[in-house]
């Protein structure tokens, strides 16, 4: 693994809910962050230098948990050695990077994933299997949100200096939900707000997408730290209406299902896993499903956030930019 930083200890963890991966190595600029997390996960060696974990360690495939500016150059160093990368959203810090790392990929002819956890929430989940289940008919337009007044710039300061912040790190992910549910958006119109006045980048985005041809989605995220924000922090909430009847997730994962025949409500929790962060939850258990369907494509099988895929989520992101900078809508 690449970086010790506040994500690496929960995938750490997660890796370890799943038999057949062990982490053999851990690399970190500082080294005496990878010293404790590798204390903490009894992990066998430890360097600050790259090139040198590279050289020495008998590996299978290397995960990328760093800060983005540093992906591209590390998934080069293990693609140039025949190693399979898994890499942490956003791939890449402009649209042009994300494209040549998929290429470079796939030009040496080694996987490429994302470890795009998010919808591998359990109730998102659930969320699709009702729209592909076809019981509310074909949705014509969509909620989803993802508002929160919690200080996520407590636990994170470095997102308070990012240039561009909220479409690249919640935008990566709820962008990448709608892709998930209604497939692919042909057009989109973005807005953007800073609420913040001591950070740099955007902390409320407001996106509107065509996806599927004929379903018009709203997504709408934030940080503005507002008290009167939700405080379901980081509950993806959505709105489904459909020709059949509507569907609904709402706070402390509740489902309803709306048709001719009544409502139907049932709450879907994450799994409780004793090293999750109480307060991210939802957001650290959906980590073991995901890693698991990595593992199961680091074996030869079926992965959904490879890097070919992930790639249509880094489009609709840097096409939000391009829509916020002009005010007008853009064609993906």
């Amino acid at each position: 693994m690449f970086g010790a930083g506040f994500w690496a200890r929960y995938q750490l963890a997660g890796w370890r809910e799943l038999a057949g991966a062990d982490c053999v190595a851990l690399y970190n600029r500082t080294l005496s962050k990878a010293e404790a997390l590798a204390r903490e996960f009894d992990v066998p060696s430890i360097y600050d230098n790259p090139e040198e974990l590279l050289q020495k360690e008998k590996l299978d495939f290397v995960d990328i948990v760093t800060d983005v500016e540093h992906h591209e150059s590390f998934m080069k160093m293990a693609a140039a050695r025949k190693l399979p990368v898994i890499c942490q959203k956003p791939m890449a810090p402009t649209l042009r990077i994300a494209e040549e790392m998929v290429q470079t990929c796939q030009e040496i002819g080694v996987p490429l994933m994302i470890n795009e956890n998010w919808r591998w929430q359990t109730p998102l989940r659930e969320l699709k299997r009702v729209l592909q289940s076809g019981e509310i008919g074909q949705p014509f337009r969509a909620r989803i949100d993802m508002i929160s007044g919690f200080p996520v710039f407590r636990n994170q300061p470095f997102l308070g200096d990012l240039e561009q912040f909220i479409l690249m790190d919640l935008g990566s992910h709820i962008l990448d939900v709608a892709r998930f549910f209604f497939g692919e958006a042909d057009r989109l119109y973005c807005q953007t707000h800073r609420a913040h006045p001591d950070i740099k980048g955007e902390d409320v985005a407001t996106v509107i997408l065509r996806m599927g041809g004929e379903t018009t989605v709203l997504v709408e995220m934030a940080y503005a730290g507002n008290p009167l924000e939700r405080e379901c922090f980081p509950q993806t909430l959505a709105f489904v209406e459909a020709d059949k009847g509507s569907l609904e997730l709402t706070a402390d994962y509740w489902i309803k299902v709306t048709t001719a025949h009544g409502t139907v409500a049932k709450r879907y929790p994450p799994p409780n896993y004793s090293w999750a962060d109480p307060a991210y939850q939802v957001v650290h258990s959906s980590i073991v499903a995901c890693q698991a369907n990595l593992l199961q494509g680091l074996h030869g099988g079926s992965v959904e956030t490879s890097g070919e895929d992930n790639l249509k989520t880094v489009r609709l992101v840097f096409a939000s930019y391009e829509s916020a900078a002009s005010g007008k809508a853009v064609v993906v």
